[in-house]
């Protein structure tokens, strides 16, 4: 049976592009939602910090993965899941880097959970990365090992949230394995084993 898509990403994507708006047009309201220390005692900011974004690129480059990737998984594991994925990996994203940084926004965190889950998932899916049509799981390790690097310093003082990057791919993989285990055992359970008789007598009536 298909599963229903309701398209979740493509909401998503629209629901950021309103919220950048809405950010340019109202001068506070960027304070009023960023990722902070007020997160401790106000924790909507948990979650409305995915939807927040820092400039026009900011954006353009990550409703980009979220058009493609999202879309992907969305139709991989129907909608119910996606969500899991995209608000669970941001969540714990922001709750890991809200010890790293005095203040953080995107939907990066999301993002690359999303990325994570369709690597264990489909690891073979070729993918536009880097000028390059790369195999799914080459690209996630690129991403991971820029990312590593940038958290180490070695490309020296950057605006990238790479430790929320980390994060949310880290939980992506974690759901993407827990899911590929969940279908594998419900396979197994779906299958009809006839005992050795049936096989036996049916070979008798029709195999000589």
């Amino acid at each position: 049976m298909p599963k229903k898509i309701k398209f979740y990403s493509l909401w998503f994507l629209l629901v950021n592009i309103i919220v950048f708006i809405l950010q340019v047009s109202f001068e506070e309201f960027t304070e009023i939602f960023v990722l902070n220390q007020l997160a401790y005692s106000q924790i909507w900011r948990f979650v409305t910090s995915i939807f927040l974004h820092g400039s026009v690129m900011h954006l353009a480059y990550n409703m980009f993965a979220l058009f493609f990737f999202g879309i992907a998984l969305e139709k991989l594991i129907g909608s119910r899941k996606f969500l899991l994925v995209f608000f669970g990996s941001g969540i714990i994203a922001n709750i890991v880097s809200v010890n790293f940084y005095g203040s953080s926004l995107g939907a990066s965190g999301a993002i690359m959970g999303i990325i994570g889950c369709l690597t264990v998932i489909k690891p073979l899916m070729m993918v536009w990365a880097f000028g390059l049509i790369l195999p799914m799981f080459l690209a996630a390790g690129l991403w991971i090992a820029g990312d590593i690097l940038r958290s180490l310093g070695a490309f020296g003082e950057t605006n990238i949230g790479s430790i929320a990057h980390l994060s949310g791919i880290g939980v992506g993989f974690l759901v993407g394995i827990l899911l590929r285990a969940f279908t594998k055992k419900r396979r197994a359970s779906n299958k009809v084993e006839l005992p050795n008789y049936y096989i036996e007598d049916w070979e008798r009536k029709y195999m000589r």
